[in-house]
């Protein structure tokens, strides 16, 4: 499944109608770690087509980086019908990532 760009406008549909898990990456184009993760975020992808990975730029979307609390990027949140899971900051490998996912 490809990496979707989450707006305001749809989180409710994708993220809370969702039957597959869902991982949210809130970052910036300015954010180096962000930029690093990009990649990794390919491969978790690639490995877990039934994810639904989205993107959430913490610049375009002032409302979702205010509701969730993020305070650096990136930062990535699990959820799973429509409820927070996990959540963690940085830089982590594939492995990291993919053990957070149910």
């Amino acid at each position: 499944m490809p990496i979707l760009a989450i707006h305001d406008s749809d989180f409710e549909t994708l993220i809370h109608a969702s039957s597959a898990p869902v991982l949210l990456d809130f970052w910036a184009g300015w954010c180096g770690p962000c930029r690093m993760l990009a990649p990794i975020l390919e491969e978790v992808s690639a490995a877990r087509p039934d994810l639904l990975i989205g993107k959430i730029n913490v610049e375009e979307e002032p409302a979702l980086t205010e509701q969730f609390q993020i305070l650096s990027i990136p930062t990535l949140i699990v959820f799973q019908n429509g409820r927070t899971l996990k959540r963690i900051s940085g830089v982590h490998a594939k492995e990291e990532i993919l053990g957070m996912i149910p």
